[in-house]
C-alpha cells in the first residue's frame, strides 16, 4: 500500500504546483499584454481628440493625409497587439484543456484506487492499528509496526486532500477556460472591427493623395510637413544616442555579434544587403523638384517596391523605436551599436517590438505607403555618428 500511494501522491502535489506556475505566468503575461492594449487605446483616443481639434483649424488636405496616416498607424499597430493576445489566449486555452483532461484522469486513477483500497477494508474487516501492534511478536515488530502504519495513515489522508484539491483545481481550470474564450470571441470582435475601420481610413487617405498630387498648392503643404517630419527624426536620434539605456544596449549588441560572428557596422561600408527588393526613386541629399520648381534635402533613399514586399534589416541589433512621424509615416528604428542607426520609413504590418534584438535579413515589416505620395515604398535611412549617410554607398552596388 505504501509503494502505491506514496509516489501518486507526490506526483499530483508536483502536478498542482507546476499547474499554479504554469498558469500564473501565463496570467502575468497576459495582465502585461492587455495593458499594453489599453495603454494603445488611450494613445488613439488622445491621438482623435488631438487630431479633431486641428482638423477645426486647418483644412488642407496634407495635414488630412498626415492625420489620416498616424491613425491608420496606431490602428494597425492595436490590431497587432490584439493578434498577440489572441495567440496567447489559444495557447492558454489549449493548455488549460489539456491540463482538465489530466487532472480529470488523474482524480478518475486516484478514485478508483482509494475506492478499492476503502472497499477491501471493509471486506475484510481488518484489525485496529492498536490491536496490530499489540498483537506483534517482539517489541521490535510492534515498533516497525507502529511507524508503518502511521505512514500509511498520513498517506490515506494526503490521498483524501489530493482528491478535494484535484477537484477544486478542475473547476478552477473550467472556470478560467470558459473566461478565456469569452476574451476570445470579444478580441476576434474587436479586431476584425479595428480592421474595417484601417480599410475605411485608408480609402480616404487615398482619395486625400490623389487631391495632394492634382494640386500644387496642396504638394507644397505636404512637403513642408515631410520637413517637419525629418526634424522630427532628428531629435528622436539624439534623443536615442542620449537615452540612459544606451550602454546596456550596446552590451546587449556586442553579444549578438560575438555570438553571430558578425562585424561591427563601421567595417561594412558597401557590403549591407538592400533592405527591400525595388528601385531608388529618390536618391540621398539635395533634389530639385520640377515641379514646383524647389530644392529639397532627402536624408536617406526612397525604394520603389511592390506593395507588401518584405522589408528586412541591413544588420543585428536591437530596435529601439517605432512611431510614426509625419511625412514619413510608421518608422523604425534599429541601433547597430558604434553610434550607426537604421530607419525604415512608409512601412506596415509591424513583425517587430521595440527592445527587441533583431538579426540581419530578418523581416520586420512590409512594404507599405503610410504618409507617401509615391505609393508603396520604403524610405531609408543610415545615422553614423550623429550624422546622416549616404545610404547607397554602405549598400552592396547592384
Amino acid at each position: 500500500m505504501f509503494n502505491t500511494f506514496k509516489p501518486l501522491s507526490i506526483l499530483l502535489l508536483v502536478g498542482f504546483l507546476w499547474s499554479q506556475r504554469s498558469q500564473q505566468d501565463f496570467e502575468k503575461e497576459l495582465k502585461a499584454q492587455s495593458t499594453a492594449i489599453q495603454a494603445l487605446r488611450n494613445e488613439i483616443e488622445a491621438t482623435k481628440k488631438r487630431i479633431q481639434s486641428e482638423d477645426r483649424k486647418e483644412k488642407s488636405s496634407a495635414r488630412k493625409v498626415s492625420n489620416l496616416s498616424e491613425e491608420i498607424s496606431l490602428l494597425q499597430r492595436l490590431v497587432k497587439e490584439i493578434k498577440k493576445e489572441e495567440k496567447l489566449l489559444v495557447a492558454d486555452i489549449s493548455r488549460t484543456e489539456s491540463q482538465i483532461f489530466k487532472s480529470e484522469i488523474e482524480l478518475d486513477t486516484l478514485r478508483t484506487r482509494y475506492a478499492r483500497r476503502i472497499n477491501k477494508i471493509y471486506k475484510k474487516g481488518q484489525l485496529t492499528n492498536l490491536e496490530k501492534i499489540f498483537s506483534s511478536t517482539s517489541w521490535r515488530q510492534a515498533i516497525y509496526r507502529s511507524k508503518y502504519l502511521k505512514i500509511i495513515a498520513e498517506i490515506d489522508q494526503k490521498t483524501h486532500d489530493t482528491i478535494k484539491s484535484l477537484l477544486v483545481e478542475i473547476g478552477k481550470q473550467k472556470i478560467n477556460l470558459e473566461a478565456a474564450l469569452r476574451k476570445k470571441r470579444r478580441l476576434k470582435r474587436d479586431r476584425s472591427q479595428t480592421l474595417t475601420l484601417v480599410q475605411n481610413k485608408k480609402r480616404k487617405e487615398q482619395r486625400a493623395l490623389v487631391k495632394i498630387r492634382q494640386s500644387q498648392k496642396d504638394l507644397k503643404i505636404f512637403l513642408t510637413e515631410k520637413q517637419a517630419g525629418v526634424k522630427q527624426l532628428e531629435n528622436i536620434i539624439t534623443k536615442i544616442r542620449d537615452d540612459i539605456n544606451r550602454f546596456e544596449r550596446e552590451a546587449r549588441i556586442r553579444q549578438q555579434q560575438q555570438a553571430l560572428q558578425s562585424k561591427e557596422f563601421p567595417k561594412l561600408k558597401g557590403q549591407l544587403e538592400w533592405p527591400a527588393k525595388g528601385r531608388v526613386i529618390t536618391k540621398f541629399g539635395r533634389q530639385w523638384n520640377p515641379k514646383l520648381k524647389t530644392t529639397t534635402e532627402n536624408p536617406g533613399i526612397d525604394i520603389k517596391g511592390k506593395p507588401g514586399s518584405e522589408i528586412r534589416t541591413v544588420l543585428g541589433g536591437v530596435v529601439t523605436t517605432i512611431t510614426f512621424i509625419r511625412g514619413f509615416g510608421t518608422t523604425i528604428i534599429i541601433d547597430h551599436g558604434n553610434g550607426f542607426y537604421t530607419v525604415y520609413s512608409h512601412v506596415t504590418k509591424v513583425e517587430t517590438n521595440e527592445d527587441s534584438q533583431v538579426r540581419g535579413g530578418d523581416v520586420i515589416a512590409y512594404m507599405g505607403d503610410s504618409s507617401s505620395i509615391n505609393g508603396a515604398q520604403l524610405h531609408f535611412e543610415i545615422w553614423g555618428q550623429g550624422k546622416k549617410l549616404d545610404p547607397e554607398k554602405w549598400l552592396k552596388k547592384k
